[in-house]
C-alpha cells in the first residue's frame, strides 16, 4: 500500500493541475456587468472590434472603455439597474473592473495585431463567444495547442510569406518612409517565436 501513496503524492498534483477545474476551462466567468454577447452580436450586428479596438493594432485586445458602452447606453436602456454599474464608472471616471478570462503567462510573447492583421478569426481562439450569454474560457492556450494552429498556417502557406510588417526604407537624401513588404513564416514554430 506504501508503494501506491508514493507514486500518488507526484501524479495528484499532475492530473489535477490539467483539469477544468484547475484551469477554469468551460466555467462562466461571472463579470461586474452582466454582459451578454449574444444581444450585442448577434442582434445589434456589433463586430469584435467596435468594443476590443485594439486587437487589431497591439499586443493587447483590452476591454471596451465605459465611454464606448455608454455611446449606445446614454440613450438605450440608460435607466436600467443592470447598468448601474456602468453609469457609476462613467460619472466616477473608475474603469470597470471587469474580470479576465484569457491569458497567456508572460513568458509568452503574444501580439493580437499580427493575429487579427492576417486573418485569425477571434472565434478560432476564443470560441463563439458570439453565442455565449456569459464569457466562458473555451480554450486552454498552452503550447501544444499554439504549436498546432501555427503548423496549419504555416502548411497553408507552404511557408512562403504572410506575415505583413513594415520596414523603414530609406530614400535618397537619408529620408526614411515605411514600406509593407512580406516576412517569411518559416520561424512560426520556433521558441523564440513566442518566447523572447
Amino acid at each position: 500500500m506504501v508503494g501506491l501513496s508514493i507514486p500518488g503524492v507526484f501524479v495528484v498534483p499532475i492530473l489535477y493541475v490539467r483539469t477544468p477545474y484547475n484551469l477554469n476551462r468551460g466555467f462562466d466567468v461571472m463579470q461586474p456587468v452582466q454582459f451578454d454577447h449574444r444581444h450585442h452580436v448577434k442582434d445589434d450586428g456589433i463586430q469584435c472590434l467596435y468594443c476590443h479596438d485594439l486587437a487589431d493594432r497591439s499586443a493587447y485586445a483590452g476591454v471596451p472603455a465605459t465611454e464606448v458602452c455608454m455611446g449606445c447606453h446614454n440613450q438605450i436602456w440608460n435607466q436600467s439597474p443592470m447598468l448601474e454599474p456602468v453609469r457609476r464608472s462613467y460619472f466616477s471616471g473608475q474603469p470597470i473592473p471587469w474580470k479576465r478570462v484569457h491569458l497567456v503567462p508572460d513568458f509568452v510573447f503574444f501580439n493580437h495585431s499580427v493575429h487579427v492583421k492576417n486573418g485569425i478569426e477571434c472565434v478560432q481562439c476564443h470560441g463563439d463567444v458570439a453565442s455565449m450569454p456569459i464569457d466562458r474560457k473555451e480554450r486552454l492556450f498552452t503550447m501544444g495547442w499554439c504549436l498546432d494552429c501555427h503548423s496549419r498556417q504555416q502548411d497553408s502557406y507552404g511557408g512562403g510569406p504572410v506575415v505583413a510588417a513594415e520596414f523603414p526604407e530609406k530614400l535618397p537624401g537619408g529620408a526614411k518612409t515605411v514600406v509593407g513588404h512580406a516576412q517569411p513564416v518559416q520561424h512560426l514554430q520556433t521558441c523564440t517565436a513566442c518566447h523572447r
